[in-house]
């Protein structure tokens, strides 16, 4: 299996998961509503090539894992926050970190 380097992290592609790897991404992914599956077009690319914020915890699959599976279960749309204001949080921590992601 060969690693590959996105912008300042080694990530293993999808297409090179081994197994733990793609249930770590498939039992979390499962958590997330329904809109957040739609790809976004202009980052196609990016994560095609596994650059992704998910992806750069493919070496630790397990951290993975739980770490995207408790945001998941944060998004669940019986609590009282709306997806813009998951995204304004998660834009306003971005920022304040630099956060390419």
């Amino acid at each position: 299996m060969e690693n590959k380097t996105g912008p300042w992290i080694t990530v293993i592609p999808p297409a090179e998961a081994g197994p733990e790897l793609i249930d770590a991404l498939r039992s979390q992914g499962s958590l997330y509503p329904d809109e957040y599956k739609i790809p976004v077009e202009s980052l196609a690319d990016v994560h095609e090539a596994g650059a992704s914020i998910v992806m750069s915890h493919s070496l630790i699959p397990l951290a993975l894992k739980h770490a995207f599976s408790t945001f998941g279960v944060l998004l669940s749309p019986d609590l009282p926050l709306s997806r813009s204001q998951h995204e304004m949080i998660a834009a306003t921590v971005s920022s304040a970190n630099s956060c390419f992601y």
